[in-house]
């Protein structure tokens, strides 16, 4: 979405890859901050159950695009357990770090599949948030299924917290494109200013 708008407001490609960066690492902030602050209000199953991570992930795919979000999706997880390790509570746990890393990953691209998209109508985001979110976690799915051998958790204990987190996952899928369609405005009502 950012690129297509900055392009058509004519900003150099410099200062979009600028703007793009800044976005990421603020991403980058929020779902390794996000995250923090659910455990301590909900506890430890409030990651769980609200997947705080997941909704600046999905946010940054809808805003970045493909390559972008993908980028944010391999971070993210791992700029968290890299903080937190550091700090003594490992979050996310290292056993389940690549298959975040990998589930968040697809949240974001497949998102981020629609960024244009979303920059022509704002709408567009409902159908990317949702998506990405059914395809990340059948993708985690997928990989538990496959890694079971090696893995520490079994496919059921996989498909155990989707289901516990299906409330969170919802809400996203609402809050997101919202929040996507609030910034698109933004952006163009300053293209109107111009």
């Amino acid at each position: 979405m950012l690129e297509s708008i900055l392009a058509r407001k004519g900003v150099s490609v410099r200062t979009r890859i600028t703007v793009k960066s800044l976005v990421a690492v603020g991403v980058v902030a929020l779902a390794m901050l996000l995250p923090q602050l659910v455990h301590l209000a909900a506890g430890a199953s409030g990651g769980v159950r609200w997947l705080p991570m997941y909704l600046p992930v999905l946010l940054g795919g809808c805003l970045l695009g493909t390559w972008w979000g993908l980028g944010v999706g391999l971070v993210s997880p791992l700029a968290s357990f890299a903080i937190t390790s550091a700090m003594g509570s490992a979050m996310p746990a290292a056993a389940r770090l690549p298959f975040m890393m990998a589930e968040l990953a697809v949240f974001a691209a497949v998102s981020g599949l629609f960024s244009k998209k979303i920059a022509e109508n704002g709408w567009m985001a409902f159908p990317a948030v949702l998506l990405a979110a059914v395809s990340g976690r059948a993708f985690f799915l997928l990989l538990a299924v496959i890694f079971q051998n090696v893995a520490p958790f079994t496919p059921a204990m996989i498909w155990s917290q989707i289901q516990t987190g299906l409330l969170g996952l919802v809400l996203q899928t609402v809050l997101v494109p919202f929040i996507a369609m609030g910034l698109r405005v933004l952006i163009n009502r300053d293209k109107n200013n111009d």
